[in-house]
């Protein structure tokens, strides 16, 4: 009998479009250390219509835009409204990487007010990523007053 939730996948998985997914894979592997697992191009002009890759314990899947489906990624678009989430082991090391592989930042990597060492980047095909490392158990009470500070800061 067939497993509800297949092996190695969790109960979310995030799935992208990007413009050229075999560019898109060799970038992951750059950026985030991705491993490839699955891949099927069975669409008209052998684009990719579905990979899987690894990263740590967790799959993302993606496939390359076919406009004439509606399938479009965030370059096609003009951006995402959506972050993928990294909680990893040595983010500092992690964020080298993928700035060095080509990701933009869009917020510097910093100790944040939560307990999070943390930041974003954008990767080749428009795709927003935060890496994070907690680092800090701040108190509720805590987190709200240097919350509070922050945005009045920002606003």
């Amino acid at each position: 009998m067939a497993k509800p939730i297949p092996e190695g996948f969790r109960t979310l998985t995030p799935h992208l479009v990007v413009r050229d997914a075999e560019k898109a894979i060799e970038f992951y592997q750059q950026a985030f250390g991705a491993k490839v697992g699955r891949i099927a191009r069975d669409a008209p002009g052998g684009g990719i219509t579905h990979a899987e890759l690894r990263i740590g314990d967790s799959m993302l899947m993606l496939c390359d835009e076919f406009p004439d489906w509606g399938v479009l990624g965030p370059q096609a678009l003009g951006g995402s409204s959506c972050t993928i989430h990294m909680y990893i082991e040595d983010v500092d090391t992690a964020w080298n990487r993928a700035v060095a592989a080509g990701c933009q930042v869009m917020m510097p990597l910093a100790d944040q007010f939560w307990g999070d060492r943390y930041g974003i980047v954008v990767d080749a095909f428009g795709h927003k990523w935060s890496l994070a490392t907690h680092i800090a158990d701040p108190t509720p009470r805590a987190v709200a007053e240097a919350g509070k500070a922050a945005f009045a800061e920002i606003s």
